[in-house]
């Protein structure tokens, strides 16, 4: 199938799940998009499938379910709540942060998980975290630096190597580190043909 051909429909919502066991069983290929509050998430999400999937918002922490679209029986796709701060109770944070613990370590048919990075922020200890907990899992990830547009390319080399520093120290992370940008489109036809590799297509 061709990159036009996979792209040319945007995956269908299915549901929003606030807790894991909620989560049906399904023998889809998954993969699931997480990072930091404010990372760019939802904007990139609907930059990568062409279509308003995932809401976005200036304020940190919108998105507080899990959720679900399927790509034509083919993929589905998983926009996972921020983690780190959100303008949300400490007590419903915590929640949200233990939700995500359980899909994560309990998904068989997660084949990958793109872990989003702001390119100008670089890894923060919550970021640490999140991938301590995924390699702990065994779900592999792949990290994806966003809003690249914001940097000069030199700054975006530097922050590739500070990355392919610590990769030898993850085991579940995948060796390829992406860039992109929802602005301009940057990196999105790689990403694009990424996902569409782990879809059953």
């Amino acid at each position: 199938m061709k990159l036009d051909e996979f792209y040319s429909a945007a995956p269908k919502f299915i549901a929003s799940f606030p807790m894991a066991a909620m989560i049906p069983a399904s023998s889809e290929p998954e993969i699931a998009f997480i990072g930091r509050s404010n990372v760019g998430k939802s904007s990139l999400i609907n930059a990568i499938f062409k279509s308003p999937l995932a809401k976005t918002s200036s304020t940190p922490g919108r998105t507080q379910t899990m959720n679900f679209f399927e790509k034509a029986k083919m993929l589905m796709v998983v926009d996972l709540p921020g983690y780190g701060f959100a303008e949300a109770p400490v007590k419903i944070v915590e929640e949200w942060n233990r939700q995500l613990r359980l899909y994560l370590s309990g998904r068989a048919q997660l084949k990958r998980v793109f872990l989003l990075i702001d390119s100008r922020r670089g890894l923060a200890d919550v970021d640490i975290e999140m991938m301590g907990m995924l390699d702990t899992a065994g779900v592999s990830y792949q990290v994806v630096l966003t809003k690249t547009d914001k940097l000069k390319p030199a700054e975006i080399a530097a922050a590739r190597e500070s990355l392919d520093a610590i990769f030898k120290k993850h085991p579940a992370m995948h060796p390829d580190i992406l860039t992109s940008s929802s602005s301009d489109g940057t990196g999105l036809d790689l990403l694009r043909r990424t996902i569409m590799g782990v879809a059953r297509v």
